[in-house]
């Protein structure tokens, strides 16, 4: 019997319309697919939290070169301004940098470390927030000391320490600090970094004897009080 053709008609169309909305559903599963469901609407990607990690550390006033027991402070600011950013200030010990004093940043980024070292000597020291390093020079803790200085007429003569005693030499003289033994005199405003280059002095309870050289640097006469950090 022949079937009528309309009917053949309509059995192509539906077939046309399952092969498209196939497709459809093809087209959309990768993107629902997302979310594990079906229909369901995908959340919205979470940003990865920003480091806070300062980029860049600019000190300001500082105030390193103090008496045992007196204040020491440095101020600066960190970059980006963040409020609360920790800011450590490091002193080297050997081969490692040890937190000494910290402090925190207000809202625009200002900090101000103060504190009171105690033990006399000399150290590089740097400022530290986050990832972020600074050197800032040495602090050098200082004792008052009694010395006196020579030159003249001993010119010529061998040193303890090696070498000959000569006008432009630079150094102290001292009885058991090991020679070469590094340290800075202050007096005034003037200040030198120098080294045992001798052995004395043994008169009047002085412990240094300042070559000529060195007392010139110093602005320094006669025998009285100046600062060491040894």
């Amino acid at each position: 019997m022949m079937r009528p053709k309309h009917t053949s008609r309509a059995r192509r169309a539906a077939m046309a319309l399952g092969a498209l909305s196939t497709i459809a559903a093809i087209a959309v599963l990768p993107a629902a697919a997302q979310t594990g469901r079906l229909g369901a609407p995908a959340p919205a990607a979470t940003p990865m939290a920003a480091a806070s990690v300062a980029t860049a550390i600019a000190p300001g006033a500082r105030h390193l070169d103090v008496v045992a027991g007196s204040k020491a402070r440095v101020k600066g600011h960190v970059i980006p301004a963040q409020v609360g950013r920790p800011v450590t200030l490091q002193r080297r010990a050997g081969d490692h940098w040890r937190t000494i004093d910290s402090a925190k940043t207000d809202g625009s980024g200002r900090f101000a470390i103060s504190l009171h070292p105690r033990r006399v000597g000399t150290a590089k020291v740097r400022l530290r927030a986050g990832a972020a390093k600074r050197a800032i020079g040495r602090m050098n803790v200082y004792r008052h000391a009694l010395v006196s200085w020579y030159g003249p007429g001993l010119y010529g003569n061998h040193l303890g320490c090696g070498g000959t005693l000569e006008p432009g030499t630079l150094g102290v003289a001292h009885k058991t600090l090991p020679c070469g033994t590094k340290l800075t005199l202050h007096h005034g405003s003037h200040h030198v970094r120098d080294r045992v280059v001798d052995r004395g002095p043994y008169v009047g309870g002085r412990e240094f004897d300042l070559t000529a050289a060195t007392r010139d640097r110093l602005r320094f006469n006669g025998v009285g009080t100046i600062l060491v950090n040894r």
